[in-house]
């Protein structure tokens, strides 16, 4: 049985914003990711607990799980690849996670990169400092 291709391989960097020295993480993701699947890379890599809501902000549209409460309309993360939402290397988008504390990460698209032969995805590869705990208020509660 032959190996599934992963397709191209997302290096991003996500950035805690406003985290004074920044918090950040280094992971390779798989293009064909869907954010949902996204959503959990990030949340073991920053060390959240999936313990509340959560979206993305690509180029003006949000995605996440839908809600007739929303506040503007949220697409399925469910439905859509990080190929196909993701802007090109350098551009970036947002990734907030719980938005009573108001977690808001910068996610950099640093390079597009062919898989590693023998490579499993996805991988952390680098980052620096601890995440701060769940509901303390912020960025401006720690």
């Amino acid at each position: 049985m032959a190996a599934k291709s992963v397709g191209s391989i997302y290096q991003l960097k996500i950035t805690l914003k406003d985290s004074k020295p920044p918090i950040w993480r280094r992971v390779l993701v798989p293009g064909s990711f869907r954010l949902g699947k996204l959503h959990r890379v990030i949340q073991i890599a920053m060390g959240w607990t999936d313990s509340h809501l959560h979206m993305f902000i690509v180029n003006g549209n949000y995605y996440g799980v839908p809600s007739p409460d929303d506040y503007e309309p949220v697409k399925s993360e469910t439905r859509f690849k990080l190929e196909t939402i993701a802007p090109p290397v350098k551009g970036k988008f947002i990734y907030e996670y719980d938005f009573n504390d108001n977690w808001i990460h910068t996610v950099l698209v640093e390079k597009i990169l062919p898989p590693a032969p023998g490579e499993k995805y996805p991988q952390c590869i680098t980052g620096k400092r601890a995440c701060p705990p769940e509901d303390v208020g912020g960025v401006w509660g720690v």
